[in-house]
């Protein structure tokens, strides 16, 4: 994935080694991925070589306003999310109009084109099927423990950039989240769980070629 052997030499400097390890075990070549079952999806996605391209509120809130865009665009839902400094987390379904990866591909150059780095994103993304209540509800805390595990705010609500706040309070900021209080809103009550029993169908390998 790195160029050389000097500049994977070089970014375990600047990088932590616990970060560094988990990227490069997450954001492997022939990564397989089992779409089309009705699951939900954990998505990791990562700025190009870690460099905090979402590091500034600009950025991030053009990749929450992109977000809500490709979700209604391509109707899915988002359970949860993150904006961190240089990658993304997302707890999303499946969208009913196209696969999940083209969904992730049009989101990312979404936000590409209206920055100017590049590139902007590394090519590849993490995706992880969660098909038990018990999974959804440990990505939804590790999501909006991210900031504070990572010392940018002492407090989830402090990030401005998740979903923390809307499950806390009700908060609706520019992405909807599928929730209690978003059900509520809409009269029907508890909002409709989308976490199949068990995956299904077969594995395909994605790649694709984000900006």
């Amino acid at each position: 994935m790195w160029d050389s052997p000097s500049q994977t030499k070089l970014l375990k400097a600047k990088i932590p080694a616990r970060s560094f390890l988990t990227y490069n075990a997450v954001m492997t070549q022939g990564l397989v991925r089992y779409q089309s079952c009705g699951d939900t999806h954990f998505v990791t996605f990562s700025c190009y070589r870690r460099q905090p391209h979402l590091g500034i509120p600009t950025a991030r809130d053009i990749f929450e306003r992109s977000l809500e865009a490709m979700r209604l665009r391509y109707d899915f839902r988002v359970f949860g999310y993150v904006v961190m400094p240089e990658h993304v987390h997302l707890l999303v379904t499946e969208p009913k109009k196209c696969p999940l990866s083209k969904a992730i591909q049009a989101l990312k150059l979404s936000v590409a084109v209206q920055r100017s780095e590049r590139p902007f994103w590394q090519a590849r993304y993490y995706d992880f099927n969660v098909f038990t209540t018990q999974k959804h509800t440990e990505k939804l805390k590790y999501i909006h423990r991210n900031p504070v595990t990572r010392g940018l705010v002492q407090e989830p609500e402090a990030w401005e950039w998740s979903s923390f706040r809307h499950y806390s309070t009700g908060y609706m900021g520019i992405v909807e989240i599928e929730s209690w209080w978003t059900g509520a809103r809409r009269d029907s009550g508890l909002a409709e769980s989308h976490i199949s029993e068990a995956r299904c169908g077969a594995p395909s390998v994605v790649t694709d070629g984000e900006k």
